[in-house]
């Protein structure tokens, strides 16, 4: 078949890391465009002028789908697939309204997330930018030691926050009974009661994760309850803990929740952790309360305005830089979330245009579903 009457797939990074588009076009069921260059993505301008008459766009989180897009793709586009969780830089209003599908890629980095959000809270505790920095500055030989020297607290004990208890937060729940939490506390939209026997598949991670059996094994160990409990009032829960996790979804009511009268309610000793989206957290407000001792410390791997990060950011000057680790978005950043995070992204792709996968060289003629797709 002549590759213009193939479903044309636009995508906007050849460095995808999954042979399924590639596959799908050596066996002549799409005709895939895409943008071969390894150090970047797409350009607007070539996104634009690729985009027309395109069935499939296979998309990552710098590539903005907004009207002047799909108006270039014209009425043929079926389906915006992201390789993300997140879907910010998708109008998504306007694809339901036309009735184009969105794939996204949740679920298979919830892992991932909750190692490195786990790590910050340990790098930020421990103060790590303090350490490393003195090492870097060639200052360790003349950096007095006392006994408390680059001294943070250790988690056993401590009161653990979560503002958001989705997937990845209750992913960190399940890494942290090594050490030792007294309590587990967390505010949600709609405040519901912690429910022990996790039948409600709200708690459907924390069950598939075996929390129960930790439980269990702790009481048999003789070893303290971890107790987890809902806070329904932010400003409560954020007056009550040690460590603060931010792991809300970005909307309009949830950008900057948390504000400088938030951190205000903070202890001096507690930590904010934030590994979910930038504008939940005002920036300058954080930078103040570090300032200001209001807060000890901060662990980001998110900032409002990424990645356009100058050096000369609140968060990097010098009276608040060695209380923030700041990290450039690498919460999925495994070789084994990013590659499934990339077959799920194609999978919605051929999924949305029905492609199958006998014809593929795959399976007894199924077709590639839709296994995520964005408010379905």
């Amino acid at each position: 078949m002549s590759a213009s009457l193939l479903p044309k797939v636009v995508l906007t990074r050849a460095s995808l890391p999954s042979s399924l588009l590639r596959q799908a076009h050596e066996a002549k069921l799409i005709n895939l465009i895409a943008y071969d260059d390894s150090s970047e993505g797409a350009s607007r301008d070539w996104l634009l002028l690729n985009a027309r008459d395109a069935h499939a766009l296979v998309i990552f989180l710098s590539d903005t789908i907004d009207a002047e897009l799909i108006d270039q793709a014209g009425p043929q586009l079926k389906v915006v697939s992201t390789m993300s969780v997140g879907v910010d830089h998708i109008d998504v209003g306007l694809l339901q309204e036309k009735g184009i599908k969105i794939g996204y890629t949740p679920t298979v980095l919830n892992e991932a997330v909750a190692e490195l959000s786990l790590n910050l809270a340990l790098m930020s505790t421990r103060n790590f930018s303090r350490a490393l920095s003195v090492v870097a500055k060639g200052e360790w030989g003349s950096h007095p030691w006392t006994p408390l020297a680059f001294c943070g607290p250790s988690l056993r004990g401590k009161t653990i926050g979560f503002y958001g208890f989705g997937a990845i937060a209750q992913s960190i729940v399940l890494l942290l009974p090594p050490f030792h939490p007294r309590t587990i506390l967390y505010t949600i939209s709609r405040p519901t009661p912690f429910d022990p026997s996790l039948s409600d598949d709200r708690w459907k991670v924390l069950r598939n994760g075996g929390w129960q059996y930790v439980a269990e094994m702790r009481t048999k160990a003789k070893m303290p309850e971890i107790e987890i409990r809902n806070v329904p009032d932010l400003h409560e829960l954020a007056s009550q803990v040690d460590v603060l996790f931010v792991m809300a979804s970005l909307n309009p009511s949830t950008k900057h929740a948390i504000n400088a009268e938030v951190l205000s309610k903070m202890r001096p000793d507690a930590h904010l952790i934030n590994t979910s989206r930038g504008p939940l957290v005002d920036t300058f407000a954080l930078a103040g309360a570090l300032r200001q001792d209001k807060i000890a410390g901060a662990g980001l791997d998110v900032l409002e305005g990424e990645p356009n990060i100058p050096a000369s950011h609140p968060l990097l000057a010098e009276d608040v830089q060695d209380r923030v680790v700041l990290l450039p978005h690498i919460g999925s950043a495994t070789n084994e979330a990013r590659r499934d995070m990339a077959d799920w992204a194609a999978r919605n792709a051929l999924g949305g245009l029905g492609v199958s996968k006998e014809e593929h060289g795959q399976n007894n003629g199924e077709k590639w579903t839709m296994p995520a797709e964005y408010g379905a």
